[in-house]
């Protein structure tokens, strides 16, 4: 529950931050701001997303007290790397004072990207140790304090010095700051008692083959959520070139505040369930994991579908009450045309990459995400010449469909297919359906109204759906979670 506590908390502090930090720039100048931050992204999924995922898959209380280099030879390889890009930042910067001294100079644009992947690198792998050894307190703590940070920093440095590369900075800042408090709780020092040589020495050639064996598992999922995240980079830079930094302003708000509302609850439950289908594999064998990924997916679509369902209807609402007005009209227009394609991320994600982890063998995500880069591309050759700036976004969400087709019918064809709950699957479709026709004549009313209304109606339906037809199991959850208190026998 603490690590679910933690996600919600740290999806309604970044949309707001988010909110605050585009008022406070602008559309031109969060246009810019949003570029690099989709560049930090892809830099730190490129060089730090193997060490936090070898850590939700390896990593374990057990393994902690049993196996301890492994712990060491992922804190050594974080310090490497970091230092590395620590390095590379501090010669872009120099270089971009010397030739372009300018804050919107790319040179040092590129350095504050670069410092800014690294405080990202630092507390995902933070994070996903913590939620490795299934301590939800403090890994509630951890995000606690990123947040706090983040809106002090971030939004002070907004306020204060109004220009992307500060944020961009102080962004990087609040979560590496972030990770500091918890490092006795994490067991470490600052990055790990392996970086600063703590940790029991490891079996001769034990750390090189365990790196190898990180390697061999992640980078197969590196390539592919590399090139999630370089599309949403190419599609910024492609609408700024055509369009001006302003309308890349209004996709990316449009991008970041719908990709948070899906990845925040995605990525919870992620943690919780492939953890779970770890440790079932870890006891059970691999069939006892499958089994278990299997449900998870039948959880993850029921939850996730009907909050796309809903995060659609209550748009107009949403833009009208806390979208700052000079992104009003478009924002509405990019989220609409978003919205699917976001969804099938979130599927990808965490509902089907799942599978390949499991089984250790994680080259088809890339297969998939390469031809969601094609069509995307194709897309954006094509599709701005015919309906303008907003057929960027419809080629994203092209890809991304054209993604999870692709991996579904790896995953779920063939000799080792995997079994899809069908039943629960076709009752979420048909639950999320009756919401919508629920919502439907509140959307338009005045936005103040529209917004509960829309919100009160959909849960009710939706929620009384799942629970008398105890979709995906999640009534059987529920009560397993909350039992009824029995009364106490009379003496």
């Amino acid at each position: 529950m603490a690590v679910i506590a933690a996600f919600i908390l740290n999806a309604g502090l970044n949309f707001v931050l988010g909110i605050a930090i585009a008022r406070m720039l602008g559309p031109a100048d969060f246009g810019r701001f949003a570029l690099a931050t989709a560049g930090a992204v892809v830099l730190n999924t490129l060089l730090f997303e193997w060490l936090r995922l070898s850590a939700t898959r390896f990593y374990s209380a057990r393994v902690r007290e049993t196996e301890p280099w492994i712990r060491r030879g992922l804190d050594r390889a974080y310090g490497a790397i970091a230092l590395a890009l620590f390095a590379a930042a501090a010669l872009c910067a120099g270089l971009g004072i010397a030739v372009d001294p300018t804050p919107e100079g790319r040179l040092v644009m590129t350095a504050g990207t670069m410092v800014a992947a690294i405080g990202i690198g630092l507390f995902d792998y933070h994070a996903a140790l913590a939620r490795a050894r299934f301590i939800g307190g403090a890994y509630l703590r951890l995000v606690v304090w990123k947040n706090v940070l983040a809106f002090i920093l971030m939004a002070g440095t907004a306020w204060l010095f109004p220009q992307p590369i500060w944020v961009l900075i102080a962004g990087g800042a609040s979560q590496f700051l972030a990770v500091l408090p918890m490092r006795k709780i994490l067991g470490d020092k600052l990055l790990g008692d392996g970086l600063l040589g703590h940790a029991p020495a490891s079996p001769h050639g034990q750390m090189r083959r365990t790196l190898r064996l990180f390697a061999a598992y992640g980078l197969p999922l590196i390539a592919a959520n590399a090139v999630y995240q370089i599309m949403p980079f190419l599609n910024r830079a492609a609408i700024a070139g055509t369009a001006g930094f302003a309308e890349a302003g209004y996709f990316a708000l449009a991008a970041d505040l719908g990709s948070r509302a899906f990845s925040t609850l995605g990525a919870a439950l992620d943690l919780l369930l492939f953890q779970i289908a770890v440790q079932a594999e870890e006891h059970h064998g691999r069939e006892a994991a499958e089994t278990q990924v299997s449900r998870n997916i039948a959880i993850v679509v029921a939850l996730l579908l009907p909050c796309a369902a809903g995060y659609w209807a209550v748009t107009p609402a949403l833009q009208a009450l806390i979208v700052p007005e000079e992104f009003r009209g478009p924002f509405a227009d990019y989220t609409d045309l978003l919205i699917p394609g976001l969804f099938c991320l979130s599927i990808i994600n965490f509902a089907l990459n799942p599978i390949f982890q499991i089984r250790r063998r994680t080259s088809p995500v890339v297969a998939a995400a390469l031809v969601g880069l094609a069509v995307n591309g194709v897309g954006l050759l094509l599709l701005p010449r015919w309906i303008g700036p907003q057929g960027v976004a419809v080629a994203q969400t092209l890809g991304l469909v054209a993604a999870v087709v692709v991996l579904g019918l790896r995953a779920l064809t063939g000799n080792e297919r995997l079994p899809l709950p069908g039943r629960d699957l076709a009752l979420t479709v048909g639950a999320c359906l009756a919401m919508v026709l629920a919502v439907l004549p509140f959307r338009s009313l005045e936005p103040t109204l529209a917004l509960p209304t829309c919100i009160g109606a959909g849960v009710l339906v939706y929620g009384a759906l799942v629970w008398f037809l105890d979709i995906a199991g999640l009534r059987t959850v529920v009560r397993e979670r909350f039992p009824k208190r029995l009364p106490a026998p009379v003496r």
